[in-house]
């Protein structure tokens, strides 16, 4: 059964290719072509829940590209792929694209490397002969750490004779509506791509993909369908639906082991039960960890808020100053008034909170609507949220 479980192992790449997402590969794939062809710069940010296959998706079209470029005889771009969370500083990100772009130059010393790449895409003479394409994944920490670098890194695409194709990833979706409306403003609106949460026919499909290699049959059709069901009602993670399968396959191994009867047989209903309810959360519980960091922070605040208090109600006022408090304590920028309060609207539309009217914003009646044991229980693995949860009450 190890075969099994190195075929549903997330870091396995499938050697028969990546299934379920042909459209969104073949937009991003036509966008990279066009900026080849035409040797400009452009910007492009996909955007989707966890395990909905953006990273690797965006990894086979950057194999895709380098063949097309060879077929057709063009420059192959150079590839750079930087991962936000690993930076020291946000900042850093402009000293690994110059890195990549003056190999056997020497820095100046009197120029920031943000300066020196705003200079050289500004004049022909400096400009670099060759693309490259930048891959920047888990945005989500430059849109909610430092905007400021984030819209400097966009805009490199905007002077004339720039060569970067960047590419964004991050998890969550509504993030986009925070900084677009600023690069628009800016002149440096990114194309938008959206991975959706996988359905159940999809997450079935791609189980069923990777297991095709094996000579056997590992599992009961009505396993998988048990599995994707679950999974795509909860999140349509795909990780998580291999994480259940892998999880099935270990419950199977260990009956086998305990049973006196050592028959060969398949991952059955009941295997696949034992293992979701070991490796599933309450559907509430996945939904919050689903949800954007800001908001995430807002029901941190209403659990500050009720948890050591008799009140079952709050105003929006009231809750806005915790959140500040919680965004000032973990060194995360603030979303203004307005934002909040959308932010809290959508949080009501989802049922998480319920607001109530008033002529005045801030006078909005706040009550919870999900149990407070859920948003501790959801974030018990996240040292960062543990903090935002220990903050008292503003």
């Amino acid at each position: 059964m190890q075969a099994v479980k190195e075929a549903l192992h997330v870091a396995t790449v499938p050697s028969c290719g990546l299934v379920c997402r042909d459209d969104e590969q073949r937009r991003v794939f036509e966008f990279c072509k066009a900026c080849v062809e035409q040797e400009r710069a452009g910007s492009l940010y996909v955007c989707g829940c966890p395990g909905t296959g953006k990273t690797l998706s965006i990894n086979k079209v950057k194999e895709r590209v380098s063949r097309w470029a060879d077929e057709m005889g063009l420059e192959t771009p150079d590839e750079l792929s930087i991962n936000c969370t690993n930076l020291g500083s946000t900042s850093d990100i402009f000293s690994k694209i110059l890195t990549k772009f003056q190999v056997r130059k020497k820095a100046s010393g009197k120029l920031s490397p943000l300066q020196q790449l705003q200079i050289m895409f500004s004049h022909k003479e400096s400009a670099p002969r060759r693309m490259l394409l930048v891959v920047v994944d888990e945005m989500d920490y430059l849109i909610t750490r430092d905007r400021a670098v984030l819209h400097d890194l966009f805009m490199l695409t905007t002077h004339q004779f720039s060569r970067c194709i960047l590419i964004g990833i991050a998890n969550a979706i509504d993030l986009a509506d925070r900084f677009l409306p600023k690069l628009e403003s800016l002149n440096c609106k990114p194309l938008v791509i959206t991975f959706r949460a996988y359905s159940k026919d999809q997450i079935s499909n791609i189980i069923n993909h990777r297991l095709k290699a094996l000579d056997y049959d590992v599992f009961e059709p009505l396993a998988i369908e048990f599995c994707a069901r679950k999974v795509a009602a909860a999140s349509g993670d795909m990780r998580k639906a291999l994480g259940v399968c892998r999880s099935a396959v270990e419950v199977f191994e260990s009956r086998l082991q305990d049973s006196s009867k050592q028959v060969f047989g398949v991952v059955t209903f009941d295997h696949m039960d034992t293992a979701l309810s070991k490796v599933f959360k309450p559907v509430v519980v996945n939904s919050i960890l689903c949800l954007p960091q800001h908001q995430q922070m807002v029901l941190c605040a209403l659990a500050n808020t009720f948890q050591h208090c008799k009140k079952k109600a709050t105003t929006l006022g009231e809750l806005n100053k915790s959140y500040i408090e919680i965004c000032r304590s973990s060194q995360v920028p603030a979303v203004g008034m307005l934002e909040f309060s959308n932010m809290c609207m959508i949080l009501s539309d989802q049922g998480y909170l319920k607001l109530g009217q008033s002529k005045e914003d801030k006078l909005r009646r706040v009550t919870l609507q999900i149990d407070i044991s859920d948003i501790t229980f959801a974030f018990k693995d996240s040292r960062f949220f543990q903090k935002c949860l220990e903050q008292p009450k503003f």
